[in-house]
C-alpha cells in the first residue's frame, strides 16, 4: 500500500522593532537679584575741651610785668611813699614845732633815719606756689548712627524642562508561514 507523504515547511515569524531614545531637555535660567544698601545715616556734635591757664601771678612773684602793669604797681607804690613821706614830714615837722616841750626831737629823729629796718630770714619761692592757676571743661562727643537694613529683591526663575518621551515601533518583518506538500510516494508496505 502506497502511503502519502507529507512535506512540510515552516518558516517563524519574524518582529522588527525600531526606538528612538527619550530626550530631556533642562536649563535653569539665573534668579534674578538686586541689593541696594542705603547708606547709614550718622550725625556727630562735639564740644571741643577747654584748657585756661593762667599764669600772670607767677610773672609778677618774679616782677616780670607788662608795661600797663608795671606802670601801674610803680605808679601806686610811688602814691603810697609820697603819701607816707608827707605824713612823715607832717609828724616831724610838728614834732619840731613843739622841741620846748617834749625834749630831743633832733636826735630821736636822726636815730630813726640812721636806722635801717632788721632783715628776716626766710625762704621765698619765686614764683609762689600755685601762681598759676588751670581751668580745665572736659569736651563732650555725641554719636547718633541710625543703621539701614539692606533691601533685597530676589526673583527665582523656574527651570524650563523640555521632554520629548522614547518611542517604540514594532512591525513584522516576516510573517510566519506552513507550506505542507503531500507528495505520493510508490513504497509499499
Amino acid at each position: 500500500m502506497n502511503f502519502p507523504q507529507l512535506r512540510m515547511e515552516s518558516q517563524m515569524a519574524r518582529i522588527q522593532m525600531n526606538s528612538s531614545d527619550a530626550k530631556l531637555q533642562m536649563k535653569q535660567p539665573h534668579a534674578e537679584l538686586s541689593i541696594e544698601q542705603p547708606k547709614a545715616h550718622i550725625k556727630i556734635d562735639s564740644k571741643p575741651a577747654t584748657l585756661t591757664i593762667d599764669q600772670s601771678k607767677a610773672w609778677e612773684d618774679m616782677n616780670l610785668l607788662n608795661v600797663l602793669k608795671s606802670i601801674q604797681k610803680y605808679a601806686s607804690r610811688g602814691k603810697a611813699a609820697v603819701s607816707e613821706g608827707t605824713a612823715r614830714r607832717a609828724s616831724e615837722g610838728n614834732e619840731m614845732m613843739r622841741i620846748e616841750q617834749e625834749g630831743t626831737p633832733i636826735i630821736s629823729q636822726a636815730k630813726r633815719h640812721s636806722e635801717r629796718p632788721e632783715k628776716t630770714l626766710g625762704i621765698d619761692f619765686i614764683p609762689s606756689s600755685f601762681s598759676v592757676r588751670t581751668t580745665y571743661h572736659p569736651g563732650q562727643l555725641n554719636i547718633d548712627a541710625a543703621i539701614k537694613k539692606p533691601i533685597i529683591h530676589a526673583k527665582a526663575n523656574r527651570p524650563d524642562i523640555q521632554y520629548v518621551p522614547g518611542q517604540v515601533t514594532t512591525s513584522m518583518k516576516q510573517l510566519a508561514s506552513l507550506k505542507i506538500d503531500v507528495i505520493e510516494s510508490g513504497h509499499n508496505l
